[in-house]
């Protein structure tokens, strides 16, 4: 089955996700998501004013779905949320100006690219092989990066000149081939992501990808690419994804019928004779996975420790106005950090966390309820399963730069969503079940 781009929009998506290497090796990937984002977003704009007007390969396919406009509320009041903490605390014209554009180039995408996916003509077919394509981008490149360390070669290639644009940090904008794991200098890849657990992030978002490819070389290919950046990056939370998040979809249309709750709650029941033998293997399960990086886990319990004391003490409703510099006991790791929720707690307050929690809860229900009932559900739920993983463990708007195309898909399963009538009529014009 042969993909192919059609009209300016999926032309654009298409490009840039298939040189998504490439942009890697001259440091602009942090510059390429939030422009792809204002430019997607602003097409879309310009396609509902004009409406028939506009050519035909760019003209709305609906209305702006209600959780779209969910979104952007939600990123509104977090704008909001951020000035007001900004004006508490005093942090001057100049940090509000710089953290505003922070907005723009992190949180805002949340409801920029899936406005894009929902209102302009892009096939979730086009997302799903372009993301196999940057697979077999990886694949190829793989034998180089992973004999990398063994050749003596140096982990960092160079930081880009792009840097001068502003970010959270260097690494954004540096093109590594590897790096050292601190706690126990054992080489772990990043692939184009800024640091490893990232990287099995994208890696587990590549397998949701690849397992709707409808071509089995193209699947495949896809499938091995994500399981190589998880391996490779050494995360225990992409392992625990590449399980849950893979399975969780599939599994939910099964657990919903009558004769699986039948079997749940047959086991329930008899949860009195094995469950405390359970609970034991369940705590020991997880005091492992602690132990596995005891450093680690020590410093983002700690920051997060940090950051509720002081969200409770100092600033309930509009936070900090911004991260900030953490003691000597954290690594000198930045307080709101290392976890979306208790960062948004500390950094935006009771008003940023809910701008956040109310628009992702409502779709996430929206998307578990599509699920059960048809199988165009799958990959949107999994998507949001992993933006759930990953939050509790990274900053997701630091990090929505790479993760676009979920986004996009996102908004495309509500347009989908909105002119179906049945799951039967949804299989009969191909989506894969």
């Amino acid at each position: 089955m042969t993909v192919r781009p059609e009209g300016p929009a999926e032309r654009i998506v298409w490009s840039t996700l298939t040189w998504t290497w490439p942009f890697y090796a001259i440091g602009t990937l942090y510059v390429v998501g939030p422009v792809l984002a204002w430019v997607l977003a602003g097409l879309a704009a310009l396609s509902l004013y004009l409406g028939p007007a506009i050519r035909r390969d760019l003209r709305p396919t609906g209305p702006v779905p209600g959780l779209i406009w969910l979104w952007f509320a939600g990123m509104a009041v977090m704008l909001f949320a951020l000035w007001a903490g900004h004006m508490d605390w005093d942090l001057g014209m100049m940090k509000t100006i710089k953290s505003s554009i922070g907005w723009a180039k992190g949180w805002a995408l949340l409801a920029l690219f899936p406005l894009a996916g929902a209102v302009l003509p892009i096939r979730r077919e086009v997302l799903i092989r372009a993301q196999c394509i940057v697979g077999l981008w990886t694949l190829v490149l793989a034998p180089a990066l992973l004999a990398a360390p063994y050749l003596g070669l140096p982990e960092r290639i160079f930081t880009s000149p792009f840097k001068a644009v502003g970010g959270p940090g260097p690494e954004y904008f540096t093109v590594y081939l590897y790096t050292f794991d601190p706690a126990s200098w054992t080489a772990r890849w990043q692939f184009y992501a800024p640091w490893s657990p990232f990287a099995a992030i994208l890696g587990i978002l590549m397998v949701l990808f690849a397992l709707e490819e409808k071509q089995r070389r193209w699947m495949l290919i896809g499938v091995c690419a994500g399981v190589l950046m998880i391996l490779a990056s050494k995360s225990r939370m992409g392992l625990v994804g590449l399980v849950a998040c893979t399975m969780a979809p599939r599994l939910l249309p099964l657990i919903a019928r009558s004769w699986a709750w039948f079997a749940v709650s047959t086991i329930t029941a008899s949860a009195a004779v094995w469950g405390a033998f359970a609970y034991d293997m369940a705590v020991a399960a997880v005091q492992g996975f602690k132990g596995a990086r005891a450093d680690s886990t020590r410093v983002r319990e700690t920051l997060q420790r940090i950051a509720w004391e002081r969200w409770q003490n100092d600033a309930v409703w509009f936070g900090h106005g911004t991260v900030q510099p953490g003691p000597h006991l954290v690594e000198y790791m930045p307080i709101g950090s290392h976890h979306t929720w208790y960062a948004l707690l500390f950094v935006k307050g009771v008003t940023g966390f809910l701008a956040f929690l109310i628009p992702f809860v409502a779709h996430f229900i929206f998307v578990t309820i599509d699920a059960i009932n048809n199988p165009r559900g799958r990959l949107p739920l999994g998507i949001l399963l992993t933006f759930l993983l990953l939050s509790f463990g990274e900053n997701i708007e630091i990090e929505v730069y790479l993760m676009w195309p979920s986004l996009v898909l996102l908004g495309c399963h509500l347009r989908e969503a909105a002119t179906s009538v049945h799951p039967r009529e949804t299989q009969a014009q191909g989506v894969p079940a």
